[in-house]
């Protein structure tokens, strides 16, 4: 199978894993689930459903790819979601500030954020071997589920990470 066809499917895959992990949290709220899922409705919290739509889909992904000559795995499955995350972010927050929240804008942003990061993924793939490729992208990847589950406990009381459906910031820290 090709790296493009590979990537057209992982379009769809990520793109369903999203609507998927959304709810997993509510389905199943326990400590470790907060940690890769969202818990409320604030925009941070939705940024987890970019990073782990991806990194799940990359399991598949390495699957797929490893048959082909494909380089630098690793480093994207970890630097591609958080890029996807900062566009999304710089895309959505302005939208945001204007119109409010709007179901149809928020998804068909995310259909196009990853659009743009399968077509990332393919580039970085081709590219030549990136040196310590593998210990970067793993140890980073750590790094980003520490942090998404620090905030998720210790939220920064913003309008990122504020839930107006439940009124509270994070898992459990409410504004009344």
């Amino acid at each position: 199978m090709s790296l493009k066809t590979i990537k057209i499917i992982g379009f769809f895959a990520i793109f369903l894993l999203c609507f998927l992990f959304h709810f997993l949290y509510d389905w199943f709220p326990n400590s470790l689930f907060s940690i890769f899922f969202p818990v409320n409705e604030s925009i941070w919290e939705h940024m987890k459903l970019i990073y782990t739509s991806y990194i799940f889909y990359g399991i598949f992904d390495y699957i797929l790819l490893r048959k082909n000559k494909i380089n630098n795995f690793f480093i994207q499955l970890f630097l591609i979601p958080i890029i996807s995350i900062i566009l999304y972010l710089i895309i959505f927050i302005p939208i945001y500030k204007m119109i409010g929240e709007n179901m149809i804008i928020s998804i068909g942003l995310l259909a196009i954020i990853i659009i743009i990061e399968q077509i990332l993924s393919y580039f970085i793939l081709q590219y030549k071997e990136i040196k310590y490729q593998n210990f970067i992208g793993i140890i980073g990847i750590i790094l980003v589920y520490i942090i998404f589950g620090y905030l998720t406990y210790n939220p920064i009381e913003n309008y990122l990470f504020y839930d107006t459906v439940k009124d509270k910031y994070g898992i459990n820290i409410y504004i009344k």
